[in-house]
Formats: structure tokens, C-alpha cells, sequence
């Protein structure tokens, strides 16, 4: 397995299908007025940067990096094929996450992930790494479908 994570090429039809996967399975696991997935636009916007991951020529998933302020990024974004799950393709993502927020002098990195048992791996995964529960952040709030999570970048050197 050659994983490489390079910048996302948004205008191709490959990465569109890739979002588009990912936006399913979001609905298919959340009520949509407790999706916050981004769709397409939403990944265009100069303040997300979203990065893809290959094997070989093979796109198998992505991240995106959003900037909420000079100092706190919040994760967008993260998928994986289903069949490439299970490999730790989303660690590896979410490593190349975190070091970018480092380079970008940020202190804090947060995310919104879903509550119900589809997003059990996301939330283990996250913790794992660090991630601990916080309140709603940015422009979120109080949903019985969303956690929470942040990272603090400046105590996780």
C-alpha cells in the first residue's frame, strides 16, 4: 500500500463521487437538520482546505481542514471508502490534519461528528488520538444527534 495525501483535486468527477458518497452516508446515519457535512461549494471556500487520499491511482478518501479563526481549525470532510476502512487510512488522514494545524499556529482543533452508532468509529478514532468532548463551538449548537470534540494542539505537542 503507497498512501499518498496530496491536495484535493476538487473539479474532478472522481473526487464529486468520493463527496458525494460521503454526503450520502451522512444522511443515510443523520436527520438531515443535524447534517453538517460540506458539500461541494462548501469545500471551494477559501477559509477549507480539503486534501485527498490515494493508493497508488486510486483516489480512497479525504480531508478538509477549516479555519475559524487564526488559532482554531475545525475538521471537515473525513471520509474513506468502505471498502478501504478498517486500515487506518482515516488515522493517517487525521495525522496529516493535525500537522497542518500545527504548521498554521493553531492552538485548538475541533469537530462536529454524529451521535447515533454509525459514527462509533469516528469518535473512537478521534479519542484516540486525543480528541476529548466539549460544547457546541463556531456556529453549532446543542444537538441530541452531535458531539462534539476538540483537540488542544498547544498541550499535544
Amino acid at each position: 500500500m503507497s498512501i499518498e495525501i496530496q491536495p484535493a483535486k476538487l473539479d474532478t468527477p472522481e473526487f464529486a463521487a468520493l463527496i458525494d458518497a460521503h454526503a450520502e452516508l451522512m444522511l443515510s446515519l443523520s436527520p438531515p437538520g443535524s447534517c453538517h457535512f460540506l458539500p461541494m461549494e462548501g469545500l471551494r471556500t477559501p477559509d477549507v482546505t480539503v486534501w485527498e487520499m490515494r493508493d497508488g491511482s486510486d483516489l480512497v478518501g479525504c480531508g478538509g481542514l477549516k479555519e475559524l479563526s487564526k488559532t482554531h481549525g475545525e475538521i471537515k470532510s473525513m471520509h474513506t471508502l468502505s471498502t478501504r476502512r478498517g486500515a487506518g487510512l482515516g488515522r493517517r488522514m487525521l495525522q496529516h490534519i493535525l500537522s497542518e494545524a500545527r504548521k498554521r499556529g493553531y492552538t485548538r482543533l475541533s469537530l462536529e461528528t454524529g451521535s447515533m452508532d454509525g459514527f462509533i468509529p469516528s469518535r473512537t478514532l478521534y479519542k484516540s488520538c486525543g480528541f476529548e468532548l466539549c460544547p457546541p463551538f463556531g456556529d453549532y449548537v446543542e444537538d441530541p444527534n452531535s458531539v462534539f470534540m476538540t483537540f488542544e494542539l498547544s498541550v499535544h505537542k
